[in-house]
């Protein structure tokens, strides 16, 4: 048995370890073998992350939308801290805790109306998952087993799993597991022309409700399809078309949800409550990978009766006792410390940012909602056109963290980040902008 060698690593030792043993997740690695890793990080605070030479940068997307409090918020920390020294995890299946059962009494609270069921799982993919099985199962168990086809946004991206896979509409993701993938209509959906995009909706649910399950959008706002925002009148028309065909809506809150777009959860821009919701990401403010799916007591009732009608899906971790301490932590600090209400004057410097970036030479549709803002960059589009990742390189020079999404540079900081150092983040922007431009 090899001894485990304790002796810390300087920036070189930790990047050769890496190279040899470490797949990266969305990195083609044989450019980060050429080019290695552009950050060691080695701890972090607030809005900041710090590498292991002791240099800061400015965490300019929450670390992949999780970091909605910033990093290590004090209050997270300690009530992780005071959550392990009692209970750490027991599995679900037929046991509870208080942690959980708080947990979703206090979600259901915050939740948009009508959404009093919480399943739990680990990450935004499998809280999505669970909601495609839910969906499927309550038909196929409810008097109309012919509905199983799902229909998604053009340009969604809703998780890794496959079924997540499946009602994602950006190709590169799909490509490769295309004969794997479930049956999934794509709706297109362009800026301008949401109207045109719903009256499609309509004809596919009065064309095919006997065949579809449920209708899955990303409220507001396609991230990972390029931060794409449309009209909140869409969302609304699309209620509406599933309440009268009676299709089930689930909105995919978690990247949206806990005031990345302003409110709490995106689809109250546009004053609906859907029948099912999926959070994750900033369920825990990256504390710990955790998710919930919330649905109705209709879709609930649809699984009591018989053994055979129970969903029998779940995950290791579900219900997780220290997940759950510290996201009941979460919503105490979103309340305590006003985090919605202070970041409105933030997000309107950010969107004022954002408008003037896009008057700036080769940077094209400035956009914003709440604490996310993004331009297009000149080149090429597409998620792996690489315009965007010279901008982000040189933010990284000088002191931000970003990540492009292909020629789309964006921000989203932590709702809580100081003034100064969003300050910091939207200058450094502009800079990185305009030597991209050069």
């Amino acid at each position: 048995m090899t001894t485990v060698d304790r002796t810390p690593l300087d920036r070189a030792g930790v990047i050769a370890l890496d190279a040899r043993h470490v797949w990266h997740p969305y990195t083609p690695m044989q450019r980060h073998f050429d080019e290695g890793p552009s950050l060691v990080i080695q701890r972090a605070e607030g809005s900041r992350l710090v590498d292991v030479d002791g240099r800061q940068y400015i965490d300019g997307n929450s670390s992949w939308w999780t970091a909605l409090l910033g990093h290590n918020h004090p209050r997270l920390v300690a009530t992780l801290t005071a959550q392990a020294q009692q209970l750490c995890h027991v599995a679900l299946a037929g046991i509870t805790h208080e942690p959980v059962a708080r947990l979703a009494a206090e979600l259901c609270a915050v939740a948009p109306s009508g959404l009093e069921r919480v399943f739990f799982s680990d990450d935004g993919s499998t809280a999505v998952e669970v909601a495609i099985k839910m969906t499927a199962q309550y038909w196929a168990q409810n008097g109309k087993p012919r509905r199983q086809r799902l229909v998604a946004l053009g340009s969604a991206f809703h998780g890794e799993t496959l079924g997540a896979t499946a009602l994602g509409g950006v190709e590169v993701f799909r490509k490769p597991f295309r004969g794997l993938l479930m049956d999934c209509t794509h709706l297109s959906v362009t800026p301008g022309a949401e109207t045109r995009a719903a009256e499609e909706l309509q004809r596919m649910l009065s064309n095919g409700r006997d065949e579809i399950a449920a209708v899955v959008v990303e409220p507001m706002v396609q991230g990972a399809g390029g931060m794409r925002i449309y009209d909140p009148e869409l969302l609304r028309s699309i209620r509406q078309s599933t309440r009268e065909h009676d299709v089930f809506l689930v909105v995919d809150e978690v990247f949206t949800g806990y005031g990345r777009t302003g409110p709490m959860w995106a689809c109250e821009h546009a004053g609906i409550s859907p029948d099912v919701l999926c959070v994750a990401k900033g369920f825990t403010a990256g504390i710990l990978p955790m998710a919930a799916t919330l649905c109705t007591q209709r879709i609930f009732e649809g699984f009591l009766g018989d053994a055979d009608r129970a969903l029998y899906y779940g995950h290791t971790y579900c219900g997780h006792a220290l997940g759950a301490a510290v996201a009941r932590e979460v919503l105490k600090v979103y309340d305590e410390e006003a985090i919605l209400e202070n970041a409105k004057p933030k997000a309107a410097r950010l969107a004022a940012a954002f408008q003037r970036f896009g008057q700036m030479p080769g940077v094209s549709n400035p956009r914003s909602i709440g604490m996310i803002g993004a331009v297009n960059v000149a080149g090429a589009s597409g998620y792996l056109q690489r315009t965007g990742a010279a901008v982000c390189a040189e933010a990284i020079r000088l002191g931000v963290y970003l990540r492009p999404l292909g020629d789309v540079v964006y921000v989203a900081p932590p709702l809580n980040i100081p003034d100064d150092d969003l300050d910091s983040l939207l200058g450094v922007v502009e800079r990185a902008l305009a030597v991209a431009a050069d």
